[in-house]
């Protein structure tokens, strides 16, 4: 069993990288393979829009064929049995880095056609971990619900399944008297990390044992 996860975020040790962390240390814990690569350490671009991937008859179709350092990726990507993405939200969606990994990696696998059909190679167990500094009411308030739920739609259509856990208001800044940020509760905000965090820790690693122990 082998579960990928893949960093949105260009902290490499704070929010959206400590759940997903989290969510293969679940994994491991029952015996899965894991890796957890950093996009904001890759070298690439969106898609292009050349269409290579759904030309009738060509080599590529079904398969992005730009060769840069998502070539290698993908590959990975078709030998997992899970896929965990990572991701903090900036004005109300993932990050640039992130929804540039998503056009490439979706796009290629979802046929032109009524059906929709796939073209990756199996069904496999995917999640979506996001942090953001917005509260719960904050998410419906300014429509990021519907950026996340095109997400899980466009992640059923090329895997077959998906799931998503959401963090939040974070903790941002680890000294917030150097920041203008009055528009937030700094205390509420601590209190939230020491109380709530940890049980979206929790639910990142329980994540993990899913996907390390549930085949669809």
């Amino acid at each position: 069993m082998k579960v990928i996860a893949f960093n949105g975020s260009p902290r490499k040790t704070c929010n959206t990288a400590t759940l997903l962390n989290k969510a293969l240390d679940g994994a491991v814990s029952q015996g899965a393979e894991t890796e957890l690569i950093h996009l904001y350490d890759l070298n690439y671009k969106g898609c292009i829009s050349c269409f290579a991937c759904k030309i009738k008859g060509s080599k590529s179709y079904g398969r992005c064929p730009i060769p840069d350092d998502l070539a290698a990726i993908f590959k990975k990507v078709e030998e997992a049995d899970a896929v965990i993405l990572g991701s903090p939200i900036y004005w109300g969606r993932v990050t640039g880095e992130m929804a540039a990994f998503m056009d490439r990696l979706l796009f290629q696998y979802v046929e032109y056609s009524d059906s929709h059909r796939s073209f990756f190679p199996k069904k496999i167990n995917t999640g979506f971990i996001y942090a953001m500094n917005a509260t719960e009411e904050m998410l419906k308030t300014y429509g990021m619900d519907k950026h996340i739920e095109f997400n899980e739609f466009a992640m059923r259509m090329a895997f077959g399944a998906t799931e998503s856990l959401l963090s939040f208001d974070t903790y941002q800044f680890k000294d917030y008297s150097k920041v203008v940020a009055t528009a937030f509760d700094v205390e509420a905000k601590a209190k939230r990390r020491e109380e709530v965090f940890p049980d979206d820790c929790k639910k990142a690693f329980d994540m993990g044992v899913r996907f390390a122990t549930e085949v669809i």
